[in-house]
């Protein structure tokens, strides 16, 4: 499904997240240029999940999501992602406590994207979205 193109300047804000990280991981893997680590098919995406997701394209459209989790939020960096990406774990009947996303899919996503000239690290440590990574 085409985005719906707004007159005028057109950046990540002014599209829908859902619509966005659709059509940018669909790019993503029509190019092929992103390499996808082998061990994808077999992980999880958090310590707090019982199951692996069920999209066979699940690096994909997170390695779009954190593209434009990057260009919203510049200078991010991998613990903030991890956060942003985790979720409630289930303790039984103990109180939920706030889990953090896996690091490694997290950072090699955003290495992968910054092999693509994507993205860029910046002084402060974290990762900011480049010229190619705007366009």
């Amino acid at each position: 499904k085409p985005i719906e193109m707004v007159k005028g300047a057109v950046t990540v804000r002014d599209v829908a997240a859902d619509e966005f990280v659709v059509a940018f991981s669909a790019h993503l893997k029509k190019a092929g240029n992103l390499p996808v680590p082998k061990w994808t098919t077999f992980c999880k995406t958090a310590t707090h999940k019982e199951l692996g997701p069920y999209n066979q394209d699940w690096y994909y459209v997170r390695a779009a999501s954190i593209a434009r989790q990057v260009y919203l939020k510049p200078s991010i960096g991998v613990g903030a992602l991890r956060h942003r990406y985790g979720g409630q774990r289930r303790r039984g009947t103990r109180p939920n406590h706030h889990h953090e996303a896996s690091g490694s899919v997290v950072r090699t996503a955003l290495q992968g994207l910054e092999a693509l000239g994507f993205v860029e690290k910046t002084s402060s440590g974290g990762r900011q979205i480049t010229q190619k990574g705007q366009r």
